[in-house]
């Protein structure tokens, strides 16, 4: 059974950091690329940032978030993560964890951003 855990979200004032953590098991979690999504009340979901599955971790970020937030991955601990810094009210959201090309994801967590 696949499990994806998330972790690190909480209240921050604008220009603060976080960083989120995703633990997986249940997978062979070195082959799989990785996701952060997030949704925002009234809004869709959408994608923060992707990391690859290969040893060179490509990734790819939302043009909102670039330059602010990294999407890294610690294959030894199964365990992706997002730093956000220089927060805005606008990231508030629930961020998830996905496996993309499958529906695994994780409950979210929320992250607000308010002074």
């Amino acid at each position: 059974q696949v499990q994806l855990v998330e972790s690190g979200g909480g209240l921050v004032q604008p220009g603060g950091s976080l960083r989120l953590s995703c633990a997986a098991s249940g997978i062979f979690f070195s082959w799989y690329d990785m996701a952060w999504y997030r949704q925002a009340p009234g809004k869709q979901r959408e994608l923060v940032a992707r990391i690859t599955s290969t040893s060179a971790g490509t990734t790819t970020y939302a043009d909102s978030v670039k330059g602010r937030f990294t999407i890294s991955r610690d294959n030894a601990k199964n365990t992706v993560y997002l730093r956000m810094n220089i927060l805005k009210q606008e990231d508030t959201a629930v961020y998830y964890c996905h496996v993309p090309g499958y529906e695994y994801w994780g409950q979210g967590t929320q992250v607000t951003v308010s002074s």
